[in-house]
């Protein structure tokens, strides 16, 4: 009875900091940032309750200048490079249901074109109105229709939980 409590304490530790595996991505895959050096966040993910309600279906970097590079996150295909509605938009798809989507991102590649990790995509253009009077660079991640949290996929986002050992 005196190993087992602190063998079931150290099992409970082992547990708990390891925690589930991320929902985004599978373990050892690991992304990189867009942005060189790692960018502020200026807006945080913040999904909707609802598809079709408002909120912030990605994150926005900033320390973003005009013509700033972007470089691909992960391996992956480009599926769309052009304009939405005024925005020029680039998303590559990642495979494992990971689509991501950089705006607004000038680039020379076409759907259809494989990119690699660390890649040069494009460049940021200066568009006014979504981060103010700031310009940054909006990055969305999709798995399948359900957006998720790009942070999730360059840091660990799980919450430090510390317990006794005794």
């Amino acid at each position: 009875m005196l190993l087992l409590k602190p063998l079931l304490s150290a099992f409970l530790a082992i547990a708990i900091t390891a925690g589930p595996s991320s929902p985004v991505h599978p373990p050892g895959e690991h992304w990189s940032w867009p942005l060189s050096p790692k960018p502020a966040v200026l807006r945080t993910f913040d999904p909707p309750d609802k598809p079709w309600l408002s909120g912030h279906r990605g994150v926005d970097l900033g320390q973003v200048l005009d013509g700033e590079p972007v470089t691909a996150p992960a391996d992956g295909v480009v599926t769309f490079a052009g304009v939405v509605v005024d925005r020029s938009v680039l998303t590559i798809d990642h495979g494992n249901g990971l689509k991501s989507s950089f705006e607004p991102v000038t680039s020379n590649l076409k759907p259809g074109d494989p990119v690699s990790k660390g890649q040069l995509i494009g460049s940021t253009e200066p568009v006014s109105g979504h981060c103010g009077s700031s310009p940054c660079l909006h990055w969305g991640v999709r798995r399948g229709d359900e957006y998720v949290n790009p942070l999730d996929l360059v840091q660990d986002m799980r919450p430090s939980i510390l317990l006794p050992l005794g």
